[in-house]
Order: structure tokens, then sequence, then C-alpha cells
């Protein structure tokens, strides 16, 4: 299985719409072609989201939180024992890279192409892709 660090965008997108690349990334999560990668703070970014009013009806509040205990089940805890600072633009996102680092993911799904990428520090073999980029170039 492939690492990879799943930002909260994405996971929303996933299951907000009826289909699209986000939600083909999360099956493939349960499908065990990728693993997903969890910190404390991503963990309740998640938890945060599903009390939130940002929902569609396309799931329900249960199948949302039955689908964020499937990618528990096979997702990775990361303990995140040093705190780098890539210093991105928005300092909520850098626990991001800092959970990519720590677990050995290959990439960050992300549709904040803007943000995520852009701090000082780069580690070459960290990639920051789109669901439908990761989807094309992450088998």
């Amino acid at each position: 299985m492939i690492p990879l660090v799943i930002d909260t965008n994405v996971f929303v997108a996933a299951l907000r719409s009826g289909g699209g690349a986000s939600r083909q990334v999360l099956r493939r999560c349960l499908e065990g072609g990728y693993r997903p990668l969890f910190s404390n703070a991503l963990w309740r970014e998640y938890e945060d989201l599903l009390t939130r009013p940002v929902w569609t009806d396309q799931t329900t509040p249960e199948e949302r939180h039955q689908v964020l205990a499937a990618l528990a089940a096979v997702g990775q805890w990361v303990k995140i024992y040093y705190g780098w600072r890539p210093n991105l633009q928005d300092e909520g996102d850098n626990h991001l890279i800092e959970l990519a680092v720590a677990g050995g993911a290959r990439v960050i799904v992300t549709h904040n192409l803007r943000d995520v990428p852009g701090g000082e520090l780069r580690w070459s073999d960290l990639l920051v892709l789109t669901p439908s980029r990761c989807l094309e170039q992450i088998k």
C-alpha cells in the first residue's frame, strides 16, 4: 500500500459529491491501494468537519461516520516526534507536511495547491497532488 496524507478538503469533497476523483481516492484507500496516514491534528480536523454544516444530501451523518471509521481501519496512526515548520502561508497546513514526513508518505492529496507546496522547507520525494493527479500518478 502506498502511504499518503488526505487533506480535509479532499475528505469533504469525496463525501459531498456523487463521484469524482476525491471519492475515488477514498475508495482506493478502502480497497487497499493507498494507506491513509493520520495524526492527532488531522484526525481532529476530520472529526470537527463531521459537525459542520458543509454537507450535501449525498451522504447522511451516519454514512460519513462510517466512512471515517472505515478509513481508520485501513489507515496508519503516526506519532509525530519532531515538529517541522515548513512555514506554509496557512499555519494550519503545516501539520500535513509534518505527518507526511513522519509517516514516510509519498504524497499529500489536496485541492489546496496554492498553499501546501509553498513552504520554505522542501522534501524532494514528497509530492503534493490534486486527487485527479494522484489517481493518474500514484498507482
